[in-house]
């Protein structure tokens, strides 16, 4: 009985569903975390009957015919690239990115890598680096003596120094946008990396046409929306369900042929 594999088809759907909205649930309070959809498609259909074929030596055509699907698979994963809120830190080196575009990080294998996670601090260098220590590009270096540090909207880091009385620009930060933002691969850590399906990266300072701009001391929060993630895992759950009752339901067909005499 075809209902048997088609049901498990189903199952292993909805199973690849419950998991995408447990990493959803589970990131809720990530940084700058974009949530994920799955995306499900029919699989091939077997003809009995080929519609448009002909019925008769006189040329009747089939209208409809006879096809039976053979399931259901997972064709993609895809990240809604909604901006989630920004949350106020405090915190000098925070910085969120208002619109489009992401960070630049340099990886220790030399890689370019790209995040809206803000969460920067200094190195023991002076350096602006992420959480794991990443160089963010440009780089730019913060004196030991300084005694204030600004980050305008289009990105220029403007440091004050102990005795100086003129304020000083260190570095202009640049942000990348990309024509497919679920094309980036994730990498884990907030990073994504380029990918030929994400399309290669446009770089400008923030504030320009197509760029968000930068705002100082906030984090963009998770666009992960509980309410809706738990609707869709009792949805799952129900769906994953009435699967398995159609598996019992044809195991319980063919025990009564296997009783028949």
């Amino acid at each position: 009985m075809r209902s048997l594999n088609i049901a498990a088809t189903g199952m292993l759907a909805q199973q690849t569903n419950v998991e995408v909205i447990s990493n959803n649930i589970a990131n809720m309070n990530t940084t700058a975390y974009t949530r994920r959809r799955p995306e499900f498609a029919d699989l091939l259909y077997q003809n009995l009957r080929r519609v448009g074929s002909q019925s008769s030596d006189t040329g009747t055509i089939v209208p409809t015919g006879v096809q039976l699907g053979l399931g259901v698979k997972t064709t993609a994963v895809y990240r809604i690239t909604e901006q989630g809120s920004v949350q106020s830190t405090d915190n000098t080196l925070d910085m969120a990115v208002q619109g489009k575009g992401y960070f630049q990080v340099k990886l220790p294998s030399g890689e370019t890598a790209y995040t809206r996670d803000g969460s920067f601090q200094l190195s023991p260098e002076g350096t602006i680096v992420t959480h794991e220590g990443f160089q963010v590009i440009p780089q730019i270096t913060i004196p030991s003596d300084a005694v204030g540090v600004t980050v305008d909207s289009t990105g220029q880091v403007i440091v004050k120094q102990d005795g100086q009385v003129q304020s000083q620009i260190k570095g202009q930060l640049t942000l990348a946008t990309f024509a497919n933002d679920a094309g980036l691969e994730a990498r884990g850590n907030n990073l994504f990396m380029e990918t030929p399906a994400s399309g290669q990266p446009v770089v400008q300072t923030p504030g320009k046409p197509g760029f968000g701009t930068i705002l100082q001391g906030f984090l963009e929060t998770s666009n992960v929306n509980v309410v809706a993630e738990v609707t869709n895992l009792i949805g799952a759950q129900r769906a994953y369900e009435m699967n398995s009752k159609v598996i019992q339901a044809s195991d319980e067909m063919l025990s009564t042929i296997n009783q028949m005499k």
